[in-house]
């Protein structure tokens, strides 16, 4: 194992990294759209769904949600490829938000895919083994996780309006069982979160949820904030929500 000096993508300055977290449908590129106002300063980087719509000209999120059985596992090798090449983009900026991470990948959709059968045991044991290697090897730069909570029942109504061909199949079942697994990993810490939880109400209505988001600008601007103390402050509310440390 790589000492810490010593993995890859340890040197230079590093940004003040972000991860939006949260089920199926619970907003988080409307929370990303949110901090357009600061894209001076603010590195915005989206879920690579693009990709995984079209590697070399074929869909493996709609293959994977129709032959879970078959591409669970290519599915999810291909999404470690590009949340890392994600986590190891450079940016001058001096703060970065990102539209989920490896660690929801790993802690949340690959232990739904072990569970529901539609991964197996030994293609399990591989990815573990890829996760095992990148930790041991690569930074990965975590500062804050904006965990935005919502009920399984609010995300399905909100997935069915928004009418992604892929996601047309994906039942209330599945959204549940997520849910249970973003809480276990994000509330309840039943596996190991890389930087402190700040938690957000997103059941609210997404044309409705902004001062909900204003509130989470504190704790995610707080670098600006620091530079423009003497300078030109920006006031944000204090969160009232409940913030679970690592």
């Amino acid at each position: 194992m790589a000492s810490a000096s010593e993995k890859l993508g340890m040197r230079g300055n590093k940004p003040f990294t972000v991860f939006i977290e949260g089920n199926i449908g619970s907003g988080k590129t409307t929370f990303l759209n949110h901090f357009q106002k600061f894209k001076d300063r603010v590195c915005l980087l989206t879920e690579p769904v693009e990709k995984w719509r079209d590697c070399g000209g074929v869909n493996l999120l709609d293959l994977m949600y129709k032959e879970p059985n078959r591409w669970a596992m290519p599915f999810q090798t291909y999404v470690t490829l590009t949340m890392l090449n994600a986590h190891q983009l450079q940016t001058d900026k001096s703060i970065k938000l990102m539209e989920r991470s490896m660690f929801s990948a790993r802690y949340c959709f690959v232990e739904n895919m072990l569970a529901s059968g539609s991964l197996h045991q030994g293609m399990y044991n591989i990815l573990q083994e890829w996760y095992e290697f990148i930790h041991a090897n690569i930074h990965i730069q975590a500062d804050l996780i904006v965990y935005l909570r919502t009920s399984p029942e609010v995300v399905y109504e909100r997935m069915m309006k928004r009418a992604r061909s892929e996601e047309s199949c994906v039942p209330l079942k599945y959204l549940q069982e997520l849910h249970e697994l973003h809480e276990n990993w994000l509330i309840h810490g039943s596996f190991p979160r890389a930087a402190p939880v700040l938690v957000l109400d997103a059941d609210l209505d997404l044309n409705n949820i902004s001062s909900e988001y204003k509130r989470s600008e504190t704790s995610i601007l707080k670098p600006i904030l620091i530079e423009n103390t003497n300078q030109h402050p920006i006031l944000a509310s204090p969160s009232k929500r409940t913030r679970t440390e690592m």
